[in-house]
């Protein structure tokens, strides 16, 4: 699937979950991922809970649930893979419309993760994980 397509177009909600090195789950409300043109997806992120977490887990769950009738969306297993400060690549990506304050441009960023596997939301036993 063309992932970079699909969320430019699909409405939803994602939450993103994380977890500490004493397996302690934190999971936010995220905006939909930039797809990155090497097949990465990246997140703006503030130095809050999941960010902190991402520091000594790289791992993490994206859950995204389209704005449509019934429970439709995907789950992404992510790997973090790189971090990048520069407040002009964060500005590239950033969508437009997107409001942002000078304290959160300069805190802000620019997180990306390898997918190691995706789900559909719902369904999936364990013989098929």
């Amino acid at each position: 699937m063309d992932w970079k397509t699909y969320f430019e177009i699909t409405e939803g909600v994602g939450i993103l979950a994380t977890a500490d090195k004493s397996g302690n789950v934190n999971a936010a409300v995220y905006a939909r991922p930039h797809v990155q043109e090497d097949g990465t997806i990246a997140f703006i992120m503030q130095p809050q809970v999941s960010y902190a977490n991402l520091q000594i887990n790289p791992k993490a769950v994206y859950l995204f649930l389209e704005k449509t009738e019934g429970y439709k969306g995907h789950r992404f297993y992510l790997l973090k893979n790189r971090e990048e400060s520069s407040p002009e690549k964060i500005q590239a990506v950033r969508r437009r419309g997107h409001k942002q304050t000078d304290r959160t441009k300069e805190k802000a960023k620019l997180v990306s993760f390898h997918i190691d596997h995706i789900r559909p939301l719902t369904g999936n036993t364990l013989e098929e994980w």
